[in-house]
């Protein structure tokens, strides 16, 4: 009788089984790669990490070639630094910043949370700490950057793109029906009036006035030392001797100040954001595709310079 046939059959089930076994092996790493730090953690700890990075908003943007992947959002680091707050395990909080800035009011709510945690709080900041960034490291005990870092841009911008010269040439006319003054204040379609623009900047330098004293408490600065920065960023050296920064050093240097402040050593757990799994896989396809497509756009935009500075 020929064995041929049986044999094939077999080598083929073996084969599937082979398969099988591979997917789901792979599939559990994916899911512990995924789930790190969710499920069965009894890793020792004694201070969080909680990072804001990129721009500060209250949604999620999608990633584009200019922006590359968003982090965290607001709600989602206060998330953190409140589920941080309520682990019995946390002694102390890292707040990790590298941020151009961004929103003003999703700045402060993480100002707020970062403020109102019980026990040390440290920011430290390793490129970036700029704008809203510098609005929440206020709200920590110190301030901590490296010497290369850029800290400060302690002001505040609005803008209003200027579309009726276009309209004009495209022959549009605006016409719009408001019950209030200034309801309609801003409207790119029509030349600006000069009480609006003042009314605008009102709002500019309201907000303005709520920075400096938010700072001004925070970092119990002098508010004319604070206006005197005029909105500028500062190197890690010269913020430090402007009393922007408290120290400067790497964060195993701000690992062992906060060791001392809490009589032990630094365990740190890193609080990331609570997502079901659907949404995490869809953010690692997201930044795959990022990635891709930004590696292509390098090559024909000339990138690959040895230093590039960006000031946002």
């Amino acid at each position: 009788m020929d064995d041929t046939p049986r044999s094939a059959g077999r080598a083929a089930l073996l084969g599937l089984v082979v398969a099988a076994v591979t997917t789901l092996l792979a599939g559990r790493r994916l899911v512990a790669r995924l789930t790190r730090g969710r499920l069965g953690d009894t890793t020792e700890y004694n201070t969080a990490k909680v990072s804001v990075s990129g721009p500060i908003t209250r949604d999620r943007g999608r990633p584009s070639p200019l922006s590359g992947p968003t982090g965290a959002t607001a709600d989602e680091v206060v998330e953190q630094i409140e589920a941080a707050d309520e682990d019995e395990n946390v002694e102390a909080l890292l707040v990790e910043l590298n941020t151009p800035g961004g929103e003003v009011v999703p700045s402060d709510d993480i100002r707020r949370a970062a403020a109102a945690f019980d026990g040390p709080t440290v920011g430290y900041t390793t490129d970036l700490c700029a704008s809203g960034g510098y609005w929440i490291a206020s709200g920590c005990d110190e301030l901590w950057a490296r010497n290369g870092s850029l800290v400060g841009s302690i002001g505040v911008i609005g803008s209003r793109p200027n579309a009726a010269g276009l309209a004009d040439k495209l022959g549009i006319s605006y016409e719009q029906f408001t019950a209030g003054e200034y309801k309609d204040a801003g409207v790119p379609l029509r030349e600006i009036e000069e009480e609006e623009r003042e009314y605008l900047q009102s709002l500019i330098d309201g907000y303005y006035e709520q920075f400096v004293e938010t700072v001004s408490e925070g970092r119990e600065m002098d508010s004319e030392t604070i206006r005197d920065t005029e909105a500028r960023v500062y190197l890690g050296p010269d913020a430090v001797e402007l009393g922007l920064v408290d120290e400067l050093g790497t964060q195993d240097d701000v690992e062992e100040a906060l060791g001392e402040r809490i009589d032990a050593d630094v365990e740190l757990r890193e609080f990331t954001p609570e997502r079901g799994l659907a949404e995490r896989l869809g953010i690692g396809a997201e930044r795959v595709a990022y990635a891709a497509g930004n590696g292509a756009a390098s090559v024909f935009s000339g990138d690959g310079r040895d230093v590039e500075v960006e000031l946002r």
